[in-house]
């Protein structure tokens, strides 16, 4: 079993996660965006961090960030490196996420937004609660395809 545990992003990251964002993104966030959710208090990144007894060559094996704007939470940049998904890394970090948004900020309603196309991901949000509220035709390109807007209250 994959080992790995569960923390903020810090700015020794941000090399990786630009890298691991690129490798699972058609139009991926840059360094500086990263490193401008380090400055920012209404927004955090997690990281899924490899034990060093993993023996994986990845150090940092998958992230997600939140956004509270006005009393709720914007979850976005739910990533895993392809060869380390199917290990429950996207649902330790989402309830990780999800924990640490109420206790730091008192978030009782979260949203985000999946590609309709992306079924595993929607599956794993319905199992957290959240349901589809709308569409958003054409917002994601390369390839082109809908989002799903998603709540959890």
């Amino acid at each position: 079993m994959l080992e790995y545990h569960i923390r903020e992003m810090q700015r020794e990251d941000l090399e990786e996660v630009t890298a691991l964002e690129a490798s699972c993104f058609s139009m991926p966030w840059r360094y500086m965006d990263f490193a401008e959710v380090l400055a920012n208090p209404d927004r955090f990144y997690l990281v899924a961090e490899a034990d060093s007894a993993a023996g994986v060559s990845d150090r940092i094996l998958g992230g997600c960030m939140l956004t509270h704007i006005v009393g709720e939470g914007d979850i976005s940049n739910v990533a895993v490196r392809e060869a380390y998904r199917n290990n429950k890394i996207a649902s330790a970090l989402l309830s990780a996420l999800l924990e640490l948004g109420t206790e730091r900020y008192g978030i009782q309603s979260y949203t985000l937004e999946v590609r309709s196309k992306n079924v595993p991901a929607r599956r794993l949000y319905e199992k957290y609660g959240f349901v589809s509220k709308g569409v958003r035709p054409d917002f994601y390109e390369k390839p082109k395809d809908d989002a799903i807007i998603m709540w959890r209250s």
